[in-house]
């Protein structure tokens, strides 16, 4: 993974002392809140329901164990023991003092952490597949461009004050999407042409939140060594054009729809006439120089499978499930990757506690090279696991609640913190998590229905990716109570990347476990052999499941 140079550490800590100053003028009353309001956002500080909330940077979701540690070092001595992970692989505190922040991000600073750009309107953390440069299908490792991309836009004095948020996603897999790239302003995927030269497939206009909508192919072919002025091009056209009066107008998705991707990218080839060529044209060495940092652990050379674990499978039923569903396939012989599931039940999708962080530090040096990944699912990854040794480490799994075996189902769910925390929720997403978990308590009934995305967010802002869960749940608010409307259908992956649609009338919170039942039942009736619910739904359309969900009650 990235290692900072001196350059890098001078800059972070430069920071961390002016954002202390800025703190201290604030909370000496010498600045105003809004002149303090874009400062505090782009070091990653919101004001909540009852606290600060402080976004940690993880770049691309890359972490080792000893920034782990201090991670449960901070929960513990300056907020509450736990932290939660988000869908843009960050990690969020919920219950910081303002007063304590500074000394947060100087403690960050020395394990080469900040918080940085995770807020404010400039370009945001930029996220990739958890399984990049260890997947077996992907064309390359896509972790050096997403560092690259970070080496640019971090402190970019042009995109600090864009018209909205912007948030990057690259893929590299040739099956599947796992960072979502056709919902977000860009989203690139890596490709190779005839020559097998690598280049960048280039979507734009993306997006969840109020308006969400599907991005739009502005280049089927961009050579890498144009990547950042290409990017820089795109920037340029929506800094200039984009809307700044209306805020739920301004993402870069409303001026694409408005001005139509041909114009739109009519406006980006003119610009990029003019950088194309320039001198933030990538070199070789430039790329090679990140690529070092992104090199082969010291894998064991392994010259087939391990039969010590096809022994474990076969003795072992509840070790053989979580194999099953938790365990992906490693492009070196003998290795696999580990997802750890933040979904236990009883536990708040995506939080995890201070021991826990510990004890998966401890975990990842002994199993996985001393590195981890947190997931755009809210889980965290063990990339570099001896096929050996995944018994031995289930067994360490189990008593610290990290062995849940539901990743991919639809217990292993995506929620935003919701009414429990943030300012803007209309209703709260962990309960409604809770409630439908406890419902689906049997596995062997949730296996049976296969892949299955529930994603819940607690308003429109769309935290939780609820346009693109096959099942979304919506918290909205009706005269001062909470509500949840359904929508079915959505998919976050590339290839088959759809918006659910809304099934009808909104649900009281105590309705929501019966109604998710219900849905899952017409599934169950009309579903054929090996069709995932996505299919069906599109199969089949509402209708019946309106049917279902809404049929009068007998008395």
């Amino acid at each position: 993974m990235y290692v900072y140079d001196q350059h890098d550490h001078a800059i972070i800590k430069q920071r961390v002392q002016q954002f202390r100053h800025q703190t201290e003028r604030f909370l000496n009353g010498e600045l105003a809140e809004a002149e303090f309001l874009p400062l505090r956002l782009q070091n990653g500080l919101y004001v909540q329901r009852h606290a600060p909330m402080l976004r940690i940077a993880i770049p691309y979701g890359m972490l080792n164990a000893q920034q782990l540690r201090k991670l449960a070092d901070i929960t513990d001595n300056y907020d509450k023991g736990y932290a939660h992970i988000s869908t843009r692989q960050n990690m969020q505190l919920n219950w910081p003092n303002l007063e304590q922040v500074p000394d947060i991000l100087a403690e960050l600073s020395e394990v080469e952490m900040h918080a940085v750009q995770t807020s404010g309107n400039c370009i945001r953390n930029t996220t990739t597949d958890q399984f990049s440069g260890i997947a077996q299908d992907e064309i390359e490792d896509s972790r050096p461009w997403c560092e690259i991309i970070r080496q640019w836009s971090t402190f970019h004095p042009e995109y600090a004050f864009l018209p909205r948020k912007f948030k990057i996603a690259v893929n590299a897999n040739t099956r599947t999407d796992r960072a979502a790239i056709k919902f977000h302003d860009i989203g690139l995927q890596i490709v190779k042409n005839n020559d097998g030269e690598t280049g960048f497939e280039v979507w734009v206009g993306g997006g969840l939140g109020r308006t969400p909508v599907i991005a739009e192919l502005i280049n089927p072919f961009l050579p890498w060594q144009h990547l950042l002025s290409y990017l820089e091009s795109i920037l340029r056209v929506y800094n200039l054009n984009g809307r700044r009066d209306n805020k739920y107008k301004a993402r870069i998705k409303i001026l694409v729809k408005a001005m139509g991707i041909d114009a739109f990218r009519d406006k980006v080839e003119q610009v990029w006439s003019r950088l194309k060529d320039s001198e933030i044209t990538l070199t070789q060495t430039e790329v090679d120089r990140i690529k070092a940092h992104f090199t082969e652990p010291a894998y064991k050379v392994f010259a087939e499978p391990s039969k010590q674990l096809a022994d474990q499978l076969s003795l072992n039923p509840a070790f053989n499930t979580w194999y099953e569903h938790n365990v992906t396939a490693h492009k070196k012989t003998g290795y696999a990757a580990v997802t750890l599931s933040l979904k236990k039940l009883g536990i708040a999708p995506g939080d995890i506690s201070s021991d826990q962080m510990r004890e998966l530090s401890d975990l990842a040096d002994k199993y996985s090279f001393s590195e981890l990944r947190t997931t755009h699912q809210q889980n965290i990854v063990l990339a570099d696991v001896e096929e050996q040794q995944l018994f031995n480490l289930w067994q360490e799994l189990l008593p610290l609640g990290l062995a849940t075996a539901n990743i991919g189902t639809l217990t292993d769910m995506i929620c935003c913190p919701g009414g429990d925390f943030c300012a803007l929720a209309n209703a709260k997403s962990i309960p409604i998590a809770e409630a439908i978990q406890k419902r689906f308590e049997d596995m062997d009934y949730v296996y049976d229905l296969g892949d299955l995305d529930l994603n819940i967010s607690g308003c429109m802002n769309a935290c939780g990716h609820h346009h693109i869960g096959n099942i979304g749940v919506l918290g909205v608010d009706k005269k001062g109570e909470e509500f949840y409307q359904i929508s079915l259908g959505g998919n976050s992956t590339s290839e088959q990347a759809a918006i659910g649609k809304i099934l009808g009338p909104s649900f009281k919170a105590e309705e929501m476990p019966d109604v998710i039942e219900k849905i899952i039942n017409v599934y169950i009736e009309n579903r054929q052999t090996e069709e995932n619910f996505f299919t069906t739904v599109h199969r089949i359309g509402l209708d019946p499941f309106k049917e279902r969900v809404y049929e009068p009650k007998v008395a």
